[in-house]
């Protein structure tokens, strides 16, 4: 592994450039396209998120996790077939290993699907779990999910126009119903955790996600030339990176990063909040005809034995799920556990 000597910082993206004059917006655009390709991973201002939801999310953030065990594991995620609720640390993995934190998984509130053969991804629609002991967490969480979605779908529009498409060329396979997975995450110091894993090396699945740190550092990401460059939290930002869709729908153009968190010293905890943002579980992604001057650019598709990735978006998003909550997979889905023997497809 290795690590800068030197300090290496992501790019800060202003987001209200997007909506100014055509100039800053065509500027905006031309400097998107050239973080998305060197990096994918960079921060966001100028996002329009009212600094009191922020707020408002991270504090009642801490109140959830400081809840009795009982009243959390009463919505413990084995209990959901759609894998929402709260997870024990140690209790969700990444390429095998336990990650150690501690979470809640939202995701579209909706009512459960007859699935089938054809499209066993049904299985992930349906309700979300919420405490009882907290009750104010439901309507703060789905109002914030609300604006990290617009967020996710502006940046996206965005990143299309970067890649000299109609700024609605992904609409198609997310309208009407994106995925909405939103995590409300802690990581226990390092004297109460199992390891240094926070959570393991591993790209995004989605199109984008939205991610709010608190104040404690941890999240790191791994360049093309195998360097890890610490992302700190920066206040008033938001970090964005590019998911495993992007890196389908661009044949590796925009790469969908590797990236960790460790664990935080002992005596402390980090709070995060992360949004990924995903098409529609029956849609299919294709490969978009990049202009020339960028097609040169294309790197191709990744091939990881351990996480294949499947231009079925359903498929994909199921074989995550699956993979990272055996003990969920288990229970509800234990004639779902052959899809994770299938062979990836490009």
């Amino acid at each position: 592994m290795t690590i800068h000597t030197k300090p290496v910082h992501l790019p800060t993206i202003d987001f209200s450039r997007f909506y100014g004059s055509a100039d800053e917006r065509a500027a905006f655009i031309k400097e998107l396209t050239r973080v998305l390709h060197d990096h994918g991973f960079f921060y966001l201002t100028g996002h329009g998120v009212p600094q009191s939801l922020i707020d408002d999310v991270l504090a009642a953030s801490k109140r959830f996790f400081a809840l009795p065990e009982a009243d959390k594991l009463s919505i413990e995620m084995v209990r959901s077939p759609h894998f929402r609720g709260y997870n024990r640390a140690g209790y969700e993995r990444t390429r095998g290993e336990q990650d150690w934190r501690e979470q809640l998984d939202v995701n579209t509130e909706g009512e459960p699907v007859a699935d089938s053969a054809e499209a066993p991804w049904n299985r992930l629609y349906g309700p979300n779990q919420w405490p009882q002991a907290l009750p104010e967490l439901k309507p703060l969480l789905l109002r914030y999910q609300a604006e990290v979605t617009r967020i996710g779908i502006d940046v996206l529009k965005a990143i299309a126009l970067s890649l000299g498409q109609p700024e609605n060329a992904f609409a198609d396979i997310y309208e009407p119903s994106p995925s909405q997975l939103l995590k409300i995450i802690r990581y226990p110091g390092r004297e109460a955790a199992g390891s240094d894993q926070g959570v393991g090396a591993h790209k995004d699945g989605g199109f984008v996600t939205v991610l709010l740190q608190d104040t404690t550092p941890g999240l790191r990401i791994r360049t093309e030339d195998g360097v890890w460059i610490d992302a700190p939290p920066v206040p008033g930002t938001f970090v964005i990176n590019s998911g495993e869709l992007l890196e389908l729908a661009t044949n590796g153009f925009v790469r969908a990063d590797v990236h960790d968190v460790v664990t935080p010293p002992a005596g402390t905890e980090r709070f995060s909040v992360a949004f990924f943002l995903g098409a529609r579980y029956d849609a299919t992604i294709p490969v978009i005809p990049l202009p020339e001057e960028l097609k040169r650019g294309e790197r191709g598709v990744t091939v990881d034995p351990l996480n294949p990735i499947f231009r079925e978006v359903g498929i994909n998003h199921l074989k995550s799920r699956l993979r990272s909550h055996p003990d969920v997979a288990a229970k509800h889905h234990p004639d779902l556990l052959h899809l994770l023997e299938k062979p990836a497809r490009a």
